[in-house]
């Protein structure tokens, strides 16, 4: 694995939108975004593929163009996104795949449809990204037990750091953004600890972090921009902790996309599997958990839910990459990550 650099005061930040960029609603959001990213002491740098007013910020030539030459400008230190969006899948075979393994690593930090981008990342040039809270999600003050993107892209590579779930959640709705630029604190109204799916028992197991959202990556497995059975022969050989989240889709297609992935070898070397906590439908006898079990039950590694990796708030960020080692306990909810 390669680490980028952790950030210091005077490093640039690159914000470009992959998918879907700001409307003109959301431009405060964006402001109050951009100064949270400055008060730590870095300059941004705001790119031209930032339009709101389709379903992708610009055509997908220009998208790859500037995303490209974001990662591989020696001046920037960190590459964030807005937000995810619908179809960053175009961006995949106009990327400069050579160009980004031969450049010295630069943070990529993002999640929901970033998933189609960052992991690939990960897997096909070897340099740790950031699945956590995207530039709009900047302003919240991480809860007791969680870090930020800002935390972690500012560390040593070597460094073990240690994340415990808060035991509470957002159970419904979304900040207005538009009507609150300023929003700075999760409302946090509901208990909920981590859940083992696969039967009872602590769970206590290491391996290579990776993963994303599922509606993106079910769209990857089997390409070569999810090759996680090549990653985890050469780069894993102690085996992976996979992490998957769902945004939106309800539980048969999660159900049908999750043994498709399993089909394509997504989860070959899989010591673990973490789900994210969702607010996606059921579908009538069929809960989300349970389509996670239909899928994956069998793959004999522990199956570990409602963990703060989705898209439901607080958000716990995760390192592609990353060697993990995580804990689920009675009275224990954790999961450390080092960056070597």
């Amino acid at each position: 694995m390669r680490y980028p650099a952790p950030l210091r005061p005077g490093d640039r930040v690159g914000v470009t939108s992959p998918s879907s960029g700001v409307g003109e609603g959301m431009r405060d959001r964006l402001r109050v975004a951009i100064r949270t990213v400055e008060a730590h002491g870095y300059e941004v740098v705001v790119g031209d593929c930032m339009d709101g007013g389709g379903h992708v910020s610009a055509p997908a030539t220009e998208r790859a163009r500037e995303l490209t030459e974001m990662l591989t400008d020696p001046r920037i230190r960190a590459v964030v996104p807005p937000w995810g969006g619908e179809t960053a899948i175009d961006l995949l075979p106009l990327l400069d795949w050579d160009a980004l393994r031969e450049a010295d690593p630069t943070w990529m930090v993002g999640f929901s449809d970033m998933s189609t981008v960052i992991t690939p990342l990960t897997l096909l040039t070897g340099v740790a990204t950031v699945h956590g809270g995207n530039l709009m999600d900047t302003p919240y003050r991480a809860p007791e037990g969680l870090l930020t993107w800002l935390d972690i892209t500012a560390m040593e590579p070597g460094t073990a750091f240690t994340q415990t779930s808060p035991g509470r959640h957002r159970a419904r709705g979304w900040d207005d953004y538009a009507a609150f630029p300023e929003v700075d604190e999760f409302t946090l109204d509901t208990p909920g600890r981590w859940k083992r799916l696969d039967g009872d028992g602590d769970v206590a197991v290491e391996g290579r972090l990776i993963g994303g959202c599922v509606e993106t990556l079910c769209h990857l497995a089997g390409t070569p921009y999810a090759d996680t059975a090549s990653f985890a022969r050469t780069a894993a050989p102690e085996g992976l902790i996979v992490y998957l989240e769902v945004a939106g889709y309800d539980a048969a297609f999660v159900c049908r996309a999750l043994h498709g992935m399993r089909l394509a070898g997504f989860f070959a070397g899989a010591n673990a599997v973490l789900v994210g906590r969702t607010r996606a439908p059921d579908l009538g006898s069929l809960t989300q958990h349970e389509a996670v079990l239909d899928a994956l039950g069998g793959l004999g590694a522990p199956i570990v839910a409602d963990v703060e990796c989705g898209h439901v708030p607080p958000y716990m960020p995760l390192v592609n990459g990353a060697r993990g080692r995580l804990l689920c306990t009675g009275d224990r909810n954790e999961l450390t990550q080092t960056l070597d």
